[in-house]
């Protein structure tokens, strides 16, 4: 097996003015799909690159990264296909993660409406509220603050969020990650 190594160091890292949007966070990852197309989860770039070199799948999508040895370059995929059917566990609801909370709410305080850069239990757990996707949203500092242990209808507040669990193909592989564009035909999704 020979060693692959990356052309350059500014050839793989993206320059700070590259690094925003969709096509940065997911610039290092690849979309990896099952034998039969359908899609199985996110890997580093690395990953994808020693899937397709050992065999265990094939490039569908070509990335924008390429790694060079002394008698070969690899194209890094975008996205990967297995070789092999693998069967998945069938997972009912997406975890419960603050980050995942913040992709639900699209970053803005369920309270005000503002930047969010916490979460909040509308019924406090000091109450009795439970830690689930029904009972968290994203917050501010000042709302969660104010709101303290008390409820909104104590506080006359309105929600600006549905509190729902995430659900969908796209929420169970991506998770809280901005699609890479040329995923977008594989999970189903709108750009």
């Amino acid at each position: 097996m020979t060693l692959l190594l990356p052309m350059a160091a500014h050839a793989t890292r993206p320059s700070p003015d590259a690094a925003s949007g969709p096509r940065a966070a997911s610039a290092s990852a690849a979309l990896v799909l099952n034998a039969s197309y359908e899609p199985l989860c996110i890997v580093p770039a690395r990953r994808a690159a020693v899937l397709v070199l050992t065999n265990k799948a094939v490039a569908v999508t070509d990335g924008d990264t390429v790694l060079h040895s002394e008698s070969q370059a690899l194209v890094v995929p975008a996205v990967a296909r297995l070789t092999r059917f693998v069967k998945v566990p069938f997972r009912s609801q997406v975890s419960l993660t603050r980050r995942a909370v913040f992709g639900r709410d699209h970053g803005s305080c369920g309270y005000c409406g503002g930047t969010a850069n916490t979460i909040d239990h509308v019924l406090p757990r000091s109450r009795g509220g439970r830690h689930v996707w029904e009972n968290v949203v994203a917050a501010c500092h000042r709302c969660n603050h104010l709101k303290a242990d008390r409820t909104v209808e104590e506080l006359g507040w309105k929600l600006r969020t549905r509190l729902i669990a995430p659900s969908g193909l796209a929420w169970s592989v991506l998770g809280h990650r901005s699609p890479d564009p040329r995923w977008l035909h594989w999970l189903d999704i709108a750009a």
